[in-house]
């Protein structure tokens, strides 16, 4: 009875907090209509930044918010990441780089918005799409699919999510930044592959995120068939010409592609920032409201977060900020400029209900005109060359306005160009490191603020080297006579996994070898990701794939010889159906070839497996 009488008493102060910050900061209505989202009864146009919390350390939050406004932002979007948050079942992490609700207060403070992309699944090339391990070990499982047990422990978090926000007032009409949530994650470009269980599963989402009550507007991304109470919304590198699946829904772009992620191995993306510039300006052009860039500020793929797989710990993503928080130029200045350019028209922009005024200036030339005529002297018009190789003169309200190719050119009034997408006029920069007479060995804090101030400095360190032991070591292992999935085996708490096994090879073996010129080989049927192979203690070869198999040729000796396999994930697969499905390691058959004797079948031999964590290094 005590306890339920001070559940009481916390919650009624819980409440009492709420509802004084709301009123003092002041609660903000949010709606929308077909044409824009309406704040407080006033429809606005919304530029949004994307920045993940976790791919920065906190420290740099408030800079990165903070140059994300100066660039033209008025939103700051980013995903929720349920691995992060809940490691191991019920035990949930908002610590350091997870402060989640900081960061929302952050943005708050800035005087920014905020669009909380719950999902819980996000991709975002992030370790197993942002789903916790141990969710596939619950017993019957299927992800994102009709499925009770999956069902569940998404509503059960997407819930808490929820309730943390409205628990610290971060929701709009508590007078928090959140404008807007999304559940889900670009589930219909999957949705196919699940049937009926997919379309019924995309219902229940959606009336599950809308029953917790958060008070604003509920979005679904590359959702064709959305609900009616959630916005289905674009993603891709042109959202021009995507329209809502229903009437009444603004037209919403969530992923601005203005770069792409990085491969190991692979080039450096880049986006030229006129083209990026081109796509925001003829989304705009044509009826957009919200346009998200995806991302605004890539980061860090900090600790074994990088999903994929193949993925770099860099997320630079050729972002208007690069990795170290310092603004790439011209992308930003140029972005910069663009932003300013469509706030001057946004009363213009938002006062037209429908369609703008469409006219044809002649083959791939076009305008929008925005303008009522109720109030003629507000106008905007937006000039389009959609021609990718050729510029051209046109004529519109008695001027000629010269168009690049592959360029907009946009009228605050509708009579003078004040930006075109292809003009850069913003500083052209780039980024170098130089050393400079600023050397300390093993640096302390205060020599490394220097540093970082200077951003040309070098740090001599002193290196050290550590020799690695090479197999099992230690008693921590697990026996077997079959060969054991991976991430079931290391339940994601490390990249690395040794595959041991021990077998004879007769003295008849080795003299029929001697007389012969093929090889004994090493024969896997299927691995994943990375793989060292070591035959009697020596690195014999290294191979790396999806799902590769492996014919290689190896060297054996008379009596005992062991082969000791390092196995190693690259990061837990993070896009597509199925995720639960999916594994890594060595499955198949494992053989040795080329014997006298024949076949040498290891496939259900004796393995000795241990789990390589860095306390084993």
């Amino acid at each position: 009875m005590a306890t339920c009488h001070r559940s009481v008493v916390v919650r009624f102060w819980a409440s009492l907090y709420v509802f004084l910050v709301a009123s003092m900061v002041g609660a903000l209505n949010v709606s929308y209509d077909q044409r824009a989202f309406v704040l407080n009864g006033q429809r606005r146009l919304l530029i949004s930044a994307g920045i993940h919390y976790p791919r920065a350390t906190p420290e740099m939050w408030p800079e990165l918010i903070a140059t994300a406004k100066r660039g033209g932002a008025n939103v700051i979007q980013t995903y929720v990441f349920w691995s992060g948050h809940e490691p191991r079942k019920g035990e949930y992490n908002f610590e350091g780089r997870y402060d989640l609700p900081k960061f929302v207060e952050l943005v708050g403070e800035a005087g920014m918005y905020l669009n909380l992309r719950i999902g819980p699944y996000v991709c975002a090339e992030w370790n197993f799409g942002g789903f916790p391990v141990w969710l596939r070990d619950i017993p019957g499982i299927e992800f994102r699919t009709d499925n009770k047990q999956f069902k569940d422990e998404m509503e059960t978090f997407t819930k808490f999510i929820v309730e943390k926000m409205r628990a610290r007032a971060l929701f709009a009409q508590q007078g928090g930044p959140i404008i807007m949530a999304q559940i889900e994650n670009e589930y219909g470009n999957i949705e196919w592959e699940y049937g009926q269980p997919g379309k019924q599963y995309v219902k229940w989402a959606a009336n599950m995120a809308e029953g917790l009550d958060a008070g604003v507007p509920w979005i679904m991304c590359q959702q064709g068939d959305a609900p009616l109470n959630v916005i289905n919304t674009c993603n891709g590198y042109y959202c021009d010409g995507f329209t809502p699946n229903a009437p009444g829904r603004p037209t919403m772009w969530t992923e601005d592609w203005n770069g792409w992620y990085q491969l190991w191995g692979g080039l450096v993306p880049h986006r030229p920032v006129q083209d990026n510039a081109f796509a925001v300006a003829r989304f705009y052009q044509r009826g957009g409201t919200f346009q998200n860039y995806y991302m605004y500020f890539g980061g860090t793929n900090f600790e074994r977060t990088s999903g994929g797989p193949f993925i770099t710990t860099s997320y630079d993503y050729d972002a208007p900020i690069d990795e170290y928080g310092l603004v790439r130029q011209p992308k930003w200045g140029h972005l910069k400029d663009l932003h300013e350019v469509l706030m001057r028209c946004e009363s213009a922009l938002m006062s037209v209900d429908d369609e703008p005024e469409y006219i044809s200036l002649g083959r791939n030339l076009e305008a929008h005109v925005y303008t009522t005529a109720a109030h003629p002297e507000i106008c905007a018009a937006f000039l389009a060359n959609i021609d990718s190789s050729s510029s051209a003169v046109v004529e519109f309200r008695g001027t000629k306005y010269e168009l690049p190719a592959w360029s907009v050119s946009i009228l605050p009034d509708c009579k003078t160009v004040a930006y075109n997408t292809a003009k850069i006029h913003a500083q052209t920069s780039l980024m170098t490191m130089k050393r400079n007479n600023l050397k300390t060995r093993n640096p302390k804090p205060a020599d490394v603020d220097t540093l970082i101030e200077s951003q040309v400095a070098t740090i001599e360190l002193d290196w050290e080297k550590q020799e690695e032991p090479i197999g099992i070591r230690g008693g921590n292992t697990i026996t077997a006579h079959n060969l054991l999935e991976q991430i079931n085996t290391t339940k994601d708490s490390s990249d690395y996994l040794w595959y041991t096994t021990r077998f004879q090879v007769s003295k008849e073996d080795i003299k029929e070898l001697q007389g012969r010129k093929e090889d004994v080989r090493l024969v896997l049927e299927d691995v994943r990701d990375a793989l060292h192979v070591f035959v009697n203690g020596e690195l014999s070869g290294s191979f790396s794939g999806s799902w590769f198999s492996l014919n290689h040729s190896i060297k054996l000796k008379e009596g005992v010889n062991e082969i000791a396999l390092l196995c190693m994930t690259m990061g837990i697969q993070n896009y597509g159906a199925f995720l639960e499905k999916d594994g890594a390691g060595i499955k198949g058959k494992v053989q040795v070839t080329g014997l006298g004797s024949g076949v040498l079948d290891l496939t259900t031999s004796e393995w000795v497996y241990q789990v390589v964590t860095n306390l084993d290094l």
